[in-house]
C-alpha cells in the first residue's frame, strides 16, 4: 500500500513523531510530566520518557492490538507500549508463546524485543490519572488511531484489550461502513466479529491489567487461547 505522501513505513514514522510532540490534552500533559519528575522510588535512577508513547511493532502487521493507555510508571517511563509493568510482562509472554514476539520479556526500548506480524497501539497515548482518560481525551487521540489503520494496510485482525478499546475502535470504523447494532456486537472476553467490507476481524479480550490478572479474571490460558484463535484465523484467511 502506498500513500500520496510516500511509503507507509515513512508515513508511520512521521505520524509517530507527531504523536510524541502532541500537547492536545492539558490534563494529561501535566500528569505525565509530573510523574516523570517525581518518579517512583524504585525507578529514581531512570530518566522517564514523560511524553506521548508511540506505537510499536511490525509495519507489515496483520494484527493490531489496541490497549487503553500508557501506565504512569510503565510506558510513561520506558517510552514503549506495555513495557516496564506487570501488564506488559503478562502480554508479551503471551505474544511470545503465540509466535508474535521475539522474546517473552519487555524491559526497555533497547532490550532487543521485536514483534512479528503484530502492532501495538492504544486509544490514548499519554498516561492518564487513575488510568481513566476523559471522553474528550479519547476523542482527541482518535485521529491517530484512524491514521494508523490507514497506513497498516495488511491488517486482517484487531484485538481490543478491554471494553473502552473495543468501543473506541468501533467508533473509529462506524463512519466507514454500516455496522450491525451494538447490541449484536457486545464486548466479551474471547468474542470475535466479522465486520463488513474488507475490515479486519475484531477480537476481544479482557485488559491484562494487574487487577484482572491477579484476581484471575484474566489468566495466561485465557490470553493464550485468544491469541491462538487469532493466529489460526490469520493462517486460514491468508
Amino acid at each position: 500500500m502506498m500513500t500520496k505522501c510516500g511509503s507507509p513505513v515513512r508515513e508511520l514514522e512521521k505520524l509517530q513523531q507527531k504523536v510524541i510532540r502532541c500537547t492536545l490534552c492539558p490534563r494529561l500533559v501535566r500528569y505525565r510530566e509530573k510523574v516523570a519528575q517525581e518518579k517512583r522510588r524504585m525507578f529514581r535512577d531512570w530518566e522517564y520518557w514523560g511524553k506521548p508513547v508511540p506505537i510499536f511493532g511490525d509495519p507489515q502487521a496483520e494484527l493490531m492490538i489496541v490497549g487503553l493507555a500508557p501506565a504512569a510508571h510503565g510506558a510513561n517511563r520506558t517510552g514503549r507500549m506495555f513495557t516496564g509493568d506487570r501488564s506488559g510482562e503478562f502480554l508479551f509472554r503471551a505474544l511470545y508463546e503465540a509466535g508474535f514476539a521475539s522474546q517473552p520479556e519487555s524491559h526497555n526500548r533497547e532490550d532487543g524485543l521485536w514483534l512479528h506480524r503484530c502492532y501495538i497501539t492504544a486509544v490514548v497515548r499519554c498516561a492518564p490519572p487513575g488510568n481513566k482518560p476523559l471522553p474528550q481525551e479519547l476523542r482527541s487521540c482518535q485521529p491517530y488511531l484512524e491514521r494508523e489503520l490507514e497506513l497498516l494496510g495488511r491488517l486482517r485482525a484487531v484485538l481490543a484489550l478491554g471494553r473502552i478499546a473495543f468501543d473506541r475502535y468501533l467508533n473509529v470504523i462506524q463512519d466507514q461502513v454500516d455496522l450491525p447494532p451494538r447490541s449484536k456486537m457486545r464486548f466479551a472476553h474471547g468474542a470475535s466479529y466479522a465486520l463488513p467490507g474488507e475490515l479486519p476481524r475484531l477480537f476481544a479480550s479482557y485488559h491484562p491489567s494487574q487487577q484482572n490478572t491477579q484476581t484471575g479474571k484474566l489468566t495466561p490460558a485465557m490470553m493464550h487461547k485468544v491469541l491462538l484463535d487469532i493466529d489460526r484465523y490469520l493462517r486460514a484467511s491468508g
